[in-house]
């Protein structure tokens, strides 16, 4: 008899960034898009973040895509900044009961989301238009309708482009930054997880539908009978498309898909921020005076802590590092 499929699953992330100056910074303002998301689908039980040297001023607010972003003030003298997040989340199976074939076609979400003067605001349009790094294409637009066809329901037929793009597309690490213009990633046919992101965001948008960036964590699962590294995971990003009526609880009729790994994201993503772009969620930005030149090492951790059928406990359950 084969074991149920989990329902939930709590991970465990730490998310450690250090900066070396060359020089001392004298004053620095950051910006941290760090803290998980916390609604149906996904429930943050735990968070802290610490930063070093301490700030002389903080505060935190959510910003208008629902993120919540750390504002921090260093004023004294520092050759090092280290800013760790830890998080606990209880994640759902979000997609489990998916039927991608039923819902709406391509053409009546385009229609739904096509201006009209004086029409009720439909706040999906936001994930409409161009952005920094997804610009509106007609090379990506003849790439994408070969999927998005307007009587093909828009689930299907954007899981279609996913695949797509994971077949077309090699995952390349290094083999581009943030700065790689995405139609040089649709030339190349090579780039990373946020390259593929955004190059299927530009896809969508082209088209006439919405998606929106999404910022998170990935848990990877060692070879077998090896111990996982520490510090050896890295941030993820993914995208959602607006499909209305989408008919899931904790979904909110957005569909999320991962063309790195050509899937629904189930248990094992964990999302921390969603935007138009990386622009809108980077994990951490800042304007500093001085400093000079700087090395950046990034390190993330994560676990799995447990995962069920039944309905989780939801109390906070916090032993430190797993």
């Amino acid at each position: 008899m084969t074991s149920p499929t989990p329902a939930w699953a709590r991970l465990w992330v730490e998310h450690e960034t250090l900066y070396h100056y060359s020089i001392p910074v004298e004053n620095a303002l950051h910006v941290a898009c760090l803290r998980p998301l916390s609604d149906v689908g996904q429930q943050l039980m735990r968070f802290d973040m610490a930063v070093q040297p301490a700030p002389a001023q903080s505060h935190t607010r959510i910003d208008s895509y629902g993120n919540s972003r750390a504002h921090f003030a260093l004023r004294a003298a520092h050759s090092t900044l280290r800013v760790k997040a830890t998080s606990e989340v209880l994640v759902r199976a979000r997609y489990a009961d998916l039927h991608a074939h039923q819902g709406p076609t391509c053409a009546e979400v385009r229609e739904r989301l096509r201006y009209r003067s004086h029409a009720p605001f439909e706040p999906a349009s936001e994930y409409l238009h161009a952005s920094p790094y997804v610009p509106m294409l007609p090379e990506l637009r003849d790439y994408a309708e070969a999927s998005l066809q307007d009587q093909r329901p828009l689930a299907e037929a954007a899981i279609d482009l996913m695949q797509r793009i994971h077949r077309d597309f090699l995952y390349a690490p290094a083999s581009t930054d943030i700065s790689t213009p995405v139609l040089t990633v649709f030339a190349q046919r090579r780039g990373v997880c946020q390259d593929f992101a955004h190059l299927m965001l530009a896809c969508l948008r082209a088209c006439g539908l919405a998606g929106r960036y999404v910022s998170g964590y990935l848990l990877t699962v060692p070879p077998p009978g090896e111990a996982p590294l520490v510090g050896a995971d890295a941030s993820h990003a993914w995208l959602s498309v607006w499909v209305p009526g989408l008919g899931l609880a904790g979904a909110d009729d957005w569909l999320d898909l991962d063309p790195t790994n050509a899937c629904v994201p189930g248990l094992h993503h964990v999302r921390v921020a969603h935007g138009r772009d990386f622009g809108d969620v980077t994990p951490l930005r800042g304007v500093i005076r001085g400093g000079g030149d700087h090395t950046l090492l990034v390190r993330v951790t994560t676990r799995l802590l447990a995962e069920g059928v039944g309905e989780p406990a939801v109390a906070p359950t916090w032993g430190g590092v797993p």
